[in-house]
């Protein structure tokens, strides 16, 4: 016998089901509010993360290539080319870098006869005015190595400790009186460029070998127009294989590689053979918003 009837069955009112509704909605709210919230957060965490790498990358990279710059020879330029040394310049708008760096690709390179390319150490008693030997080096592999980086012993550079300032080795025109222009470099001995001998310079048994100038340089998106103060955040590059003592320039001369992009923040200072610099960049993560994060280094030369 059926016990229950169907008259009998009891449901939810029409007040219970706007209850439930309510408490569903206010639960589903709070779930979708947290759900964003979190994924905002994976994606503010992550863009920090990209952000912080690739400065990390970018500074490492410009530090790098700043320890084998040559003391006194790295002067700061505004965007109109002006330049001043890097223990001098006044004010903000001052955003390019630029230094001759040694040649370290075929210093120390080794070879069959476990000799160096070119080994920093010159025989004052076997050299004249117009060459220098080197015992010990190989010459020929260094020419060979920097033909093969683009450049040449025959536009290279010679540099003794204490005789270079910044404003003694070419840049933009000015005297070339802190280093020595070679024309050969065969076996063990360097020639000098005619005309050019080492009478009244201050000769040292060490010396560096140079064969390209660098430059750092924020741009605008077009990858030329180089950029002030206030136009950033802005591409950065650098320039190299270009010859200030060849009277090349890095504006009109220099090849180019992109190190960065949407740098938002440059600055360089310096005190005797110390660089120090920073570097902020954005990672955009949409609506307008931007995640920066800076680094700064400093570089003993």
């Amino acid at each position: 016998m059926n016990l229950f009837n169907k008259a009998s069955r009891k449901a939810f009112t029409m007040l219970e089901l706007i209850f439930v509704i309510i408490i569903l909605g206010i639960v589903s709210s709070i779930g979708a509010e947290i759900i964003a919230k979190t994924y905002s957060s994976y994606i503010a965490q992550r863009a920090v993360h990209r952000s912080s790498l690739k400065t990390e990358l970018i500074a490492t990279q410009i530090a790098n290539r700043l320890a084998y710059a040559i003391p006194h020879a790295t002067i700061i330029r505004k965007p109109d080319g002006t330049k001043s040394s890097l223990e001098s310049f006044v004010g903000d708008d001052w955003t390019i870098l630029q230094w001759i760096g040694y040649d370290a690709d075929s210093f120390g390179a080794n070879n069959a006869d476990r000799k160096p390319g070119w080994n920093g150490f010159a025989d004052l008693n076997a050299s004249t005015v117009t060459s220098i030997s080197t015992p010990g080096s190989n010459l020929d592999l260094s020419s060979t190595i920097m033909s093969s980086l683009g450049g040449s012993m025959a536009t290279a550079a010679i540099f003794f400790p204490d005789e270079v300032g910044f404003n003694s080795i070419g840049y933009d025109g000015d005297p070339i009186t802190g280093l020595t222009q070679i024309a050969s470099a065969t076996g063990e001995t360097i020639g000098f460029v005619t005309g050019v001998d080492l009478t009244g310079k201050t000769i040292r048994e060490q010396y560096k070998v140079a064969w390209t100038s660098y430059a750092i340089v924020p741009v605008k998106k077009d990858g030329v127009t180089p950029c002030a103060n206030t136009d950033f955040p802005c591409d950065l590059v650098l320039r190299y294989d270009f010859r200030p003592w060849e009277g090349e320039s890095y504006a009109a001369d220099a090849k180019q590689e992109i190190l960065a992009t949407n740098v938002s923040v440059l600055r360089f200072t310096g005190s005797g053979n110390t660089i120090r610099f920073k570097i902020c960049q954005e990672e955009n993560i949409g609506e307008d918003f931007n995640i920066s994060t800076c680094k700064e280094k400093a570089v003993i030369r």
